[in-house]
C-alpha cells in the first residue's frame, strides 16, 4: 500500500467530501496515487483546520458526514486512488461541544473520561477561559446561574458558554441554585465544583492539565492507556479495516507519553498493509528510532536537505553581513536562541516547568539527596534550554543507550550545579530506587513531552520571527544556528534517506510551513545576489521613509522590520502582478497585513499575543499598507523592476526542487495546488483553496513545448506539466523509485557548480536526473533558460553502469545515447530527466 505520490487536501473552509470527489478526475490525470486528507472527524464549531477534534468517532457533518465520506471513497476507488487520513491522537478540543471533556467538567474525577485526558487530579480542574479574573468577571455581571439550553441542567453561564455544575452541588435544591443572584452566593457555588474558572492569562503558570504546545483550546489525551486508545480509535480502525482508508498520518507524535508503544499498538490494530507516517521534526543528523513500525516521517527534513542544493554557500556570508549592517551589529544566533528558549521556559511554559521542578524536588527527598530547590531549578532550566532535539524516547524502565549518549552529550555542555545535574541524570535514565521509580517515570514523561514544544515555540515561532537574514531558511525543521551548506551533504542525506526511510513522505509545502515552496525557492536566490538585494532594501527604505514614525519605545518600523517586510513581500509577490493593478494590490494587501501582524506578535519583542503594543503594530501595519498602495507608484515600479531577476531565478529553483522531490528517495507529497505555483505566507494564508479550475485547464493544455513559453513559467503551467510528467513516470516505474539506489554524479566543465546530478538504479532500470542550481546570473540574462544558456560546456560524468546506454528524455521525448559523459549544452530545457530504454 506504499503510495507512489500523495496529494494533500485541506477540508473545511468550503471544501467538502463531495467537492473533493469532483476533483478525482483531475487528480487521476495529474498522476497521484493517494489523496492525503486533513482531519475529517468532528471538530469545534467553525474550526478551520480540524485538529481541534470534539468527537473522534464521528465524521464531521459540516464537511459531508459519513454519507459524503463514503461517496468520496467510492469516487477514489473507482479511479484507482487510495486515501490517507491525518489523525490526532495527542489532543482534543476543550470546547464544551466535546462531550468527553464536558463530562469531566460536570463529574470531575468521577467521570468515565477523567483518565482520558492528561489531568492532574491532585487539585481542581483549571478552566482558564475568562477574559479576566473570576471575581472581576463576576462583578461585571458576566457570570450567572442558568439552565443549559441544551441539557436543561443548572450551569454557570459565562458569555456564551454554559459550564455544567456537578450534580452534588444542585441535586435536591435545583430551584434554589437557579435563583442565586448575589456574587457571594455564586462564588460559593463555584467553589463547590470540581473545576474553577480563571483568566486566560493564568494558563501559562497555573494549569492542571497538559495542553498542546501553549494552546489552552487543546487538551492532551492519554492515548497510552488501552481504554483511551480503544475509545479514540474505534472509527479510525473501522475505516482502515473496511478498506476505505489505506494509510494514516499521525499528528504530533512527539506529544505522546510513549510514541513507540503507541505506534506498535496502532500497527497491530491497523495491520501490516496500512501506510503509516508520523509528523516528526528531525534535526540534522538525527534519525527515527529503528523500532518504530512505520514508513517514516512526513518530510520536513527533506525541505532542510533541499536548502543544501539551492543556497549559495560562497555568498551567504555577504548576505549575513548586509543584514548585520541593517541591524546595527553582528547577530549572535547562539545567544538569540538561548534568549528565545529562556523566554519559553520562564514564561510560556512556566507551569509545565514548575511541575517538573516539584517532581524533581520530591525525588531528591525520596533518594535522600540533600539539594536546595533553587540550584535544582536552575540546573533543570539549563538542561531544557540546552536540549538540541525535540525529545528522547525513554519509557518507564529508563532510556535507550542512544538516548543516554545524547543526554550525556548535552550535559557536557551545561553549566549548572553538578549534584543537581547528577540527580536529573539518574532520574531521566531510570537509575533510581524502587521507591522513586514511579515518580521518576512521571518526571521522564513530562520532561520528554516538554522539550518538543519548547523547541518548536522557541525556534519556529519565536527566533524565526526575530531573525530575518533569509526567510527561506526560517522553515519548520530548519537549523537555527548558521552553518555551511553543501551539495555533498545533500547527496549523503539522500543516500541515507534511501536506506533508512525510502517510503517516507517528501514534502516541500504543508499546512504548517512558514511560506509556500515557490516563495521559499525565490528567497533562496537572495544568497546569490546579496549586494543587489541590500542595495534594493536601502533604496526602498528611502522611498518609504516618510512613513517611519518615532514612538516612545523607538523607531517604527526599525531597519530589522523593514528588511523582513521587503523580503516577505518579495517572496509572496505574484509573478504577473502589475504595479497599477489596484484590485490585485488590494487582494495581496489583505493577505500581507495578516501575515505582518502575526510576524510581529510571534517575535515577542515589541508586541506579543499576550500584551499587544497597539501603537507599534498600528505604525508598522500602516507602513506595510503604504507599500501596496496604488498611490505609491515610485516604490511599486522600482520594486517590481528590481524583483524580476529574483523572480526568474526563483522559478528555476522552483522547478529544480520539484524535479528533485519527484525523483529522489521518498514518496513525494504535493500540497494542494502546489503542483502549480505556491507563493503563500504562514497559516492561515497557506490554507487558502487554490484555483482548481485554472490548474485543470493548465494540465489539459500543457505539452512538451510548455517550457519554451515565458508565460507558462510565470503562471505555473510549466510546473504543473513537470509535476504531472514525473508523477506518471513514478507510476510506471514504482520499483525504481522505491528500491532504486541513489548515486551522486560528478559534474565537470565550465559551470560544473551550477548543476546537481544523480541517478536512480534498480536492476536494468536507470534514471539520470540533472537540475540547475545557482542560476541567478543565467536567468537574469536569458529567460526562459535552456541548457546552452545555463550550463555552457558542462557535462555529467557517467559511471560504467550508466554509460553507453540508450535513454529517452522524459519531457522532450528525445533519444539520447551518452558515452562516458552527458553533455548538458545540448539540453533543450534547463533540466534533464532521462529514463533508460528497455
Amino acid at each position: 500500500m506504499i503510495p507512489t505520490a500523495t496529494w494533500r487536501i485541506q477540508f473545511r473552509n468550503g471544501m467538502t467530501f463531495d467537492r473533493a470527489a469532483s476533483l478525482v478526475p483531475y487528480l487521476q490525470q495529474l498522476g497521484i496515487s493517494h489523496l492525503y486528507a486533513s482531519p475529517i472527524f468532528t471538530a469545534a464549531r467553525d474550526s478551520t483546520h480540524g485538529y481541534d477534534v470534539t468527537d473522534a468517532n464521528e465524521i464531521d457533518p459540516t464537511i459531508g458526514g459519513r454519507a459524503g465520506f463514503e461517496r468520496m471513497v467510492i469516487a477514489l476507488k473507482a479511479a484507482g486512488l487510495g486515501l490517507i487520513l491525518d489523525i490526532v491522537p495527542n489532543h482534543m478540543s476543550t470546547s464544551l461541544e466535546n462531550t468527553w471533556w464536558r463530562d469531566v467538567i460536570e463529574h470531575g474525577e468521577k467521570s468515565r473520561y477523567a483518565r482520558h485526558f492528561d489531568i492532574d487530579w491532585s487539585r481542581r480542574l483549571t478552566l482558564p477561559f475568562l477574559g479576566d479574573d473570576f471575581e472581576v468577571v463576576l462583578a461585571n455581571g458576566d457570570i450567572s446561574v442558568q439552565r443549559d439550553p441544551d441539557t436543561g441542567k443548572p450551569a454557570l453561564a459565562v458569555y456564551d458558554n454554559f459550564y455544567p455544575l456537578t450534580p452534588d452541588s444542585w441535586m435536591g435544591c435545583e430551584e434554589e441554585v437557579l435563583s442565586l443572584r448575589e456574587p457571594a452566593a455564586i462564588t460559593r457555588l463555584h467553589d463547590q465544583q470540581p473545576w474553577r474558572l480563571s483568566s486566560w492569562r493564568d494558563a501559562p503558570h497555573d494549569l492542571s492539565w497538559r495542553r498542546f504546545f501553549e494552546i489552552t483550546g487543546l487538551v492532551g489525551v492519554r492515548v497510552e492507556d488501552d481504554a483511551v486508545f480503544d475509545d479514540s480509535h474505534a472509527l479510525i480502525l473501522e475505516l482502515v479495516r473496511s478498506g476505505a482508508v489505506d494509510g494514516l498520518r499521525i499528528d504530533h507524535v512527539d506529544g505522546l507519553a510513549d510514541p513507540r508503544a503507541y505506534l506498535q499498538r496502532l500497527r497491530q490494530e491497523a495491520g501490516p498493509e496500512c501506510y503509516i507516517t508520523v509528523e516528526k521534526i528531525l534535526s540534522k543528523g538525527e534519525n527515527l528510532p529503528k523500532d518504530w513500525p512505520i514508513s517514516g516521517t512526513t518530510g520536513y527534513e527533506f525541505i532542510a536537505s533541499l536548502s543544501e542544493v539551492l543556497v549559495d554557500d560562497d555568498k551567504i556570508d555577504r548576505l549575513r553581513q548586509a543584514y548585520d549592517t541593517v541591524i546595527g551589529s553582528p547577530v549572535d544566533m547562539d545567544a538569540e536562541l538561548r534568549a528565545a528558549r529562556l523566554l519559553m521556559v520562564d514564561r510560556n511554559f512556566a507551569g509545565e516547568f514548575s511541575t517538573l521542578v516539584k517532581l524533581a524536588t520530591d525525588l531528591a527527598l525520596t533518594e535522600g539527596v540533600a539539594l536546595e530547590e533553587e540550584p535544582l531549578r536552575l540546573a533543570l532550566r539549563e538542561l531544557l534550554v540546552a536540549f538540541p532535539v525535540y525529545r528522547t524516547y525513554g519509557t518507564q524502565q529508563g532510556m535507550s543507550p542512544a538516548d543516554v549518549r545524547l543526554l550525556q552529550n548535552v550535559l557536557a555542555h551545561v553549566s549548572a550545579d553538578q549534584p543537581s545535574l547528577e540527580l536529573l541524570t539518574r532520574i531521566l535514565t531510570g537509575e533510581v530506587s524502587d521507591a522513586a521509580r514511579d515518580t521518576a517515570s512521571q518526571f521522564r514523561t513530562r520532561f520528554q513531552q516538554l522539550t518538543g514544544p519548547l523547541m518548536a515555540k522557541s525556534v519556529e515561532d519565536t527566533l524565526f520571527f526575530r531573525q530575518h537574514m533569509d526567510l527561506a531558511l526560517n522553515e519548520v525543521g530548519a537549523e537555527p544556528v548558521p552553518r555551511a551548506f553543501s551539495l555533498t551533504r545533500f547527496h549523503s542525506e539522500m543516500a541515507a534517506r534511501r536506506e533508512r526511510q525510502p517510503d517516507a513522505l517528501s514534502g516541500t509545502s504543508t499546512h504548517d510551513t512558514k511560506r509556500g515552496e515557490d516563495a521559499r525557492a525565490r528567497l533562496y536566490t537572495l544568497t546569490e545576489a546579496p549586494e543587489m538585494w541590500a542595495e534594493c532594501v536601502a533604496r526602498w527604505q528611502q522611498l518609504n521613509q516618510t512613513h517611519v514614525r518615532f514612538l516612545n519605545d523607538g523607531t517604527a518600523p526599525r531597519g530589522a522590520d523593514t528588511w523582513m517586510l521587503y523580503q516577505a513581500l518579495a517572496g509572496v509577490w505574484p509573478p504577473e502582478l502589475d504595479p497599477q493593478d489596484a484590485a490585485g494590490l488590494k487582494a495581496l494587501e489583505e493577505r500581507f497585513l495578516a501575515f505582518v501582524e502575526k510576524a510581529l506578535r510571534e517575535a515577542k519583542l515589541r508586541t506579543d499575543w499576550v500584551d499587544s503594543n497597539e501603537a507599534y503594530e498600528t505604525v508598522v501595519l500602516e507602513y506595510a499598507r503604504h507599500l501596496l498602495s496604488p498611490e505609491n507608484q515610485d516604490f511599486l515600479r522600482d520594486f517590481t523592476r528590481s524583483l524580476r531577476p529574483f523572480i526568474r531565478a526563483g522559478l528555476v529553483n522552483s522547478l529544480s526542487q520539484t524535479v528533485i522531490k519527484l525523483t529522489a528517495p521518498g514518496v513525494p507529497d504535493v500540497y494542494q495546488g502546489s503542483e502549480g505555483l505556491n507563493f503563500s505566507l504562514v497559516d492561515p494564508d497557506n490554507r487558502r483553496e487554490p484555483d482548481f479550475t485554472q490548474l485543470s485547464q493548465q494540465l489539459q493544455s500543457a505539452d512538451r513545448h510548455t517550457a519554451s513559453r515565458e508565460a507558462s513559467w510565470l503562471d505555473g503551467q510549466l510546473k504543473v506539466y513537470v509535476t504531472s510528467t514525473l508523477l506518471h513516470l513514478r507510476q510506471r516505474k514504482p520499483a525504481l523509485f522505491r528500491w532504486g539506489s541513489y548515486v551522486a554524479l560528478l559534474t565537470r566543465g565550465e559551470r560544473a557548480d551550477k548543476a546537481i546530478a544523480f541517478a536512480r538504479m534498480d536492476d536494468d532500470d536507470a534514471l539520470i536526473v540533472v537540475a540547475p542550481r545557482l542560476a541567478f546570473a543565467s536567468a537574469e540574462d536569458t529567460f526562459p533558460v535552456n541548457g546552452a544558456a545555463l550550463w555552457g560546456e558542462t557535462e555529467v560524468v557517467l559511471p560504467a553502469e550508466l554509460a553507453g546506454r540508450r535513454y529517452q528524455d522524459c519531457f522532450s521525448g528525445q533519444i539520447v545515447m551518452p558515452g562516458e559523459s552527458l553533455r548538458l549544452h545540448d539540453a533543450q530545457d534547463c533540466w534533464r530527466v532521462l529514463i533508460a530504454c528497455s
